[in-house]
């Protein structure tokens, strides 16, 4: 019975976390000297507060519900840009949970940060490049892009600001977790004397 009522427990905050996720990704604006459609966010840190206080496929299920949400309030405006912004902040929250539930400390959760932001920087650099900017290219009518192009727009644009996201979102986060990190290791003792 109880595990059944702390998988509702699990699931009702997934669902609030996706939400705020959500709200938190309307709420945005551009770095100065980037292109302007590119815009920074903090939807991120809902998925990294999921991914650490449960598991990496819980951050993976918040910025699921975070896209599909902000796909249904927008209207489907512009699908290729929600399946990058959630393949980038997969790719980004993913490896810090996976550090950080290794070694379970402050240090584990910057080292987290820093090879997410770098995977999550490299990974959609190359992903822009195959996939995401042609995919933009034929969903808005436009000619496709040549390659001189798309690494104009990656290196100007893309890398920075996915460098940048990561740094930002991080700082903050690390912030948000000096704040939190004495009641997860409370829950982590009461969880561990419960088993």
């Amino acid at each position: 019975m109880m595990n059944q009522s702390s998988k509702l427990f699990r699931l009702i905050i997934l669902a609030l976390f996706g939400s705020i996720s959500m709200v938190l990704m309307l709420v945005n604006f551009p770095l100065p000297m980037l292109p302007p459609y590119l815009k920074i966010d903090f939807s991120e840190i809902p998925a990294l507060i999921a991914a650490i206080l449960f598991t990496p496929v819980a951050g993976i299920v918040v910025e699921g519900l975070k896209n599909t949400l902000y796909l249904i309030y927008t209207g489907a405006a512009d699908p290729v840009g929600v399946v990058a912004n959630f393949t980038a902040g997969v790719l980004f929250v993913v490896p810090v949970a996976m550090i950080y539930h290794k070694f379970k400390s402050t240090k584990s959760l910057v080292s987290g940060l820093v090879i997410g932001s770098i995977i999550m920087t490299v990974a959609m650099s190359v992903l822009n490049y195959f996939l995401v900017l042609p995919a933009y290219s034929w969903f808005m009518g436009w000619e496709t892009m040549s390659a001189s192009v798309k690494w104009t727009t990656i290196i100007a644009g893309i890398l920075p600001f996915n460098a940048l996201k990561g740094i930002i979102v991080g700082t903050l986060f690390v912030l948000l977790f000096a704040k939190m990190e004495p009641w997860l290791k409370q829950k982590r003792v009461r969880s561990s004397t419960a088993a």
